[in-house]
């Protein structure tokens, strides 16, 4: 059960309104640390390909795509798990706070780097710091969630609070675009956003410092070992972690398996859609007008979360979470070959747009099924776990995407094969869930 700010637990079955949630000041608090933190991230996103992908005196590919998101993905997805062992010991506002300030710093070394011109080595290891802690950060952000909220409230709080981040995280994107267009391309520029990125950094360290320190949990326990003996016995909590889902929570976890395969699909199609802006929407060698027509696909899958965040507690009051999951899944097997495989841009600014709604609609599901299922001695290692799945989805969709799509981003047999991954995830997950009867989602609307 969800502990309100008073501390007290509530049992009213009343169904929660996007004015119920934005009264309670401790919901508000954490929404804000999120916003600010993720407004941050679109920033810093936007330097980084900035640099790598749209830097006029290089001919980015798949590939060199590919090779930068496992770079920055990848080291996190071995040590996050171990992270989660944190999240459930740690005080999460803690993470929040110090997390977000150490971003601020890496920030500035990162903007120093780019000024120095020193070797893109470096600005990768530090890059990757500032990614490891975002993504530390996001799976804290989801484990507090319930101790803000009503158990009735999160199907809405997880429509609000997670799109409310992906919009801010679009919206610091599309500020980046702004600022970059504005600014003659080249280090200098790169460098002015990565310090912009920093100072978002810093307010939403001091928004999360606005919060009382065991506001957000995890509860104490007396008999737990201390933090030496806690990350030496890791390895068996993650075990534990894992059993507690496959023995328990069987909804969490094809929840989490369809998520993964939305995720997977959706960063293929995000290589194909940079690849386009790039090659063939634009002369390539106009960087600058490659990026801003990115920048237009990212504001029109931000305009979709926000249009998901809207309509998914309705319709899961209609349908249920299993079936507006599946509708999420099934929806892109028509939209994604009748608009996308023209290749032109108006029809696929328009599947960016629907792509953000379904693509949203799922993860709005999948957390509030774990946040349901999963106990909360449990949560914050599920949720780093459930963080790692996506950080590997969207590498292992980057290099396969890398093998097989042409520079061009051009690809029939892509666009297929995105259709026929998302058409067996529906059909799978709709099973799964149908044996596995209601989710403790759709017994809380």
């Amino acid at each position: 059960m969800a502990i309100t700010e008073n501390g007290s637990t509530h049992q009213s079955a009343h169904r929660a309104t996007l004015l119920d949630l934005l009264r309670g000041r401790d919901f508000r608090r954490l929404l804000t640390a999120r916003v600010l933190s993720q407004l941050s991230d679109g920033v810093f996103q936007v330097s980084l390909a900035a640099y790598v992908v749209f830097s006029p005196e290089k001919q980015s590919s798949p590939a060199d795509i590919a090779s930068v998101l496992a770079v920055m993905l990848l080291p996190f997805s071995v040590i996050g798990p171990f992270a989660g062992v944190l999240l459930d010991r740690w005080r999460r506002r803690q993470v929040l706070f110090y997390g977000n300030l150490a971003r601020f710093g890496l920030g500035l070394v990162t903007g120093a780097l780019l000024l120095a011109e020193a070797p893109t080595s470096l600005f990768f290891a530090s890059a990757l710091l500032v990614t490891a802690l975002n993504r530390f950060i996001l799976a804290g952000l989801s484990a507090a969630l319930p101790r803000v909220v009503r158990q009735q409230q999160l199907v809405t709080a997880n429509a609000l609070s997670p799109t409310l981040g992906t919009v801010a995280a679009a919206s610091g994107g599309g500020l980046g675009f702004v600022l970059h267009q504005v600014m003659p391309p080249g280090p200098r520029a790169d460098a002015a956003l990565v310090t912009v990125a920093a100072l978002l950094y810093l307010s939403a360290a001091l928004a999360a410092r606005r919060m009382h320190r065991d506001l957000l949990g995890p509860e104490h326990h007396p008999d737990r070992p201390a933090l030496g003996r806690a990350l030496a016995q890791a390895a068996r909590d993650l075990g534990a972690a894992v059993t507690h889902l496959v023995r328990d929570c069987r909804p969490a976890v094809h929840a989490l398996a369809a998520v993964t395969a939305a995720r997977f699909c959706y960063g293929v199609l995000i290589v194909m859609v940079v690849m386009l802006a790039r090659y063939t929407f634009n002369d390539p060698n106009d960087s600058a007008a490659g990026l801003a027509t990115l920048g237009q696909a990212v504001g029109l899958s931000a305009a979709g979360f926000f249009v998901a965040a809207l309509i998914s507690p309705w319709c899961t009051r209609r349908i249920g979470l299993a079936g507006w999951m599946t509708l999420c899944l099934a929806a892109p097997v028509v939209f994604v070959p009748a608009l996308g495989l023209g290749f032109s841009l108006v029809p696929c600014l328009i599947a960016a747009l629907l792509l953000g709604v379904v693509t949203q609609g799922t993860k709005i599901c999948a957390d509030t099924v774990v946040q349901e299922s999963v106990e909360d001695d449990f949560r914050g290692r599920v949720f780093a776990i459930y963080d790692v799945l996506f950080n590997v989805a969207f590498v292992a969709a980057a290099l396969v995407t890398a093998l097989v799509l042409p520079l061009s981003g051009r690809s029939v047999a892509v666009v297929a094969g995105v259709a026929l991954v998302y058409a067996l995830a529906a059909v799978l997950y709709l099973r799964a869930a149908r044996r596995s009867g209601p989710l403790p989602g759709d017994q809380a609307l």
